[in-house]
């Protein structure tokens, strides 16, 4: 063997043992949980993982079936629909404004990142009571300058777009902080050319900042997509279990928490699982593919 190929051997060798911890963990913790899941599909999972009992398609054909589980779809598209783009156009203003040399600019940018470090079980129960229809905050507020009192939570017609409202408090700081770091890359002379071409700064903005942090745009769209369809804590905390309003608003993870815990049936949850899984890889591939429209790499 060479000195040259004996090099490269040692390079390979330290190379994959570098990064062996990682695909160990990787592996583990999410390739061998996406197979069991898929395995699960397909059986009766018993007490435990024990006496699993193969019922082939049965869960499957179920699926198809099953109008809570087309209806829990419906809301949680609804609710991604509702909540991403309003953390996004919030997100970018806010970054925006915070992007200026304004006083006091670190102190906001940490307080508008706060939500992120949050318990989301915590953020959800402050929601939870600003929403009550007797006690909550914002009713108090209506009704003190004479307007009735609104079932955020308890209106079936409206309670899935007060979940979005939540969610939306809780994400648009963490986009915040991501169109803060994309604009710092912006080469301040495109600005000046602008001023000096007489553009103001609305034109500025929708001509030079977002074409140039486009990519940046399409990485939080993809993940903030991501994130909404695998709302969760909003309904778990904000409504609670008995409400009456969750067939309108409980979405797919919900329904996967309530067949797989509830009715302990996991191997219906985990075929649940496999159709927010394909639901979310659309989308994913459907953002991928359009983006040769918008993003612009420099």
């Amino acid at each position: 063997m060479t000195a040259k190929l004996k090099q490269r051997w040692a390079n390979n060798f330290w190379g994959w043992f570098f990064i062996l911890p990682t695909m160990t963990g990787l592996v583990i913790l999410n390739l061998y949980p996406i197979f069991q899941t898929m395995w699960q599909t397909f059986h009766k999972v018993g007490d435990f993982g024990l006496g699993n009992t193969f019922v082939g398609t049965a869960n499957y054909i179920r699926l198809f079936s099953d109008p809570w589980i087309w209806q829990g779809l419906l809301n949680t598209i609804i609710y991604a629909v509702v909540e991403v783009p309003l953390s996004v156009a919030l997100g970018f203003i806010y970054a925006v404004i915070l992007n200026q040399a304004l006083p006091g600019r670190g102190f906001f940018r940490t307080l508008f990142f706060l939500p992120m470090v949050v318990a989301p079980a915590a953020t959800a129960m402050v929601w939870r009571y600003l929403y009550s229809t007797n006690f909550g905050l914002i009713n108090y507020m209506l009704t003190k300058i004479g307007l009735p009192a609104v079932g955020w939570i308890s209106d079936p017609n409206i309670a899935i777009f007060s979940l979005a409202i939540s969610g939306v408090w809780g994400a648009f700081g963490y986009i915040t902080v991501l169109y803060l770091a994309g604009m710092q890359d912006i080469p301040k002379d495109y600005y000046e050319a602008a001023e000096i071409d007489g553009a103001g700064f609305i034109r500025k903005q929708l001509t030079i900042t977002l074409p140039l942090i486009s990519p940046t745009s399409l990485f939080i769209f993809i993940t903030r997509t991501i994130g909404a369809m695998q709302v969760f804590d909003g309904i778990f905390v904000i409504l609670g279990r008995f409400s009456p309003v969750l067939p309108r608003t409980q979405s797919l993870v919900y329904l996967f928490y309530h067949y797989s815990f509830i009715e302990n049936n996991r191997g219906y949850g985990a075929t649940v699982v496999i159709l927010l899984l394909l639901v979310i890889m659309f989308l994913t591939f459907f953002q991928s593919f359009i983006q040769k429209r918008w993003v612009h790499y420099n």
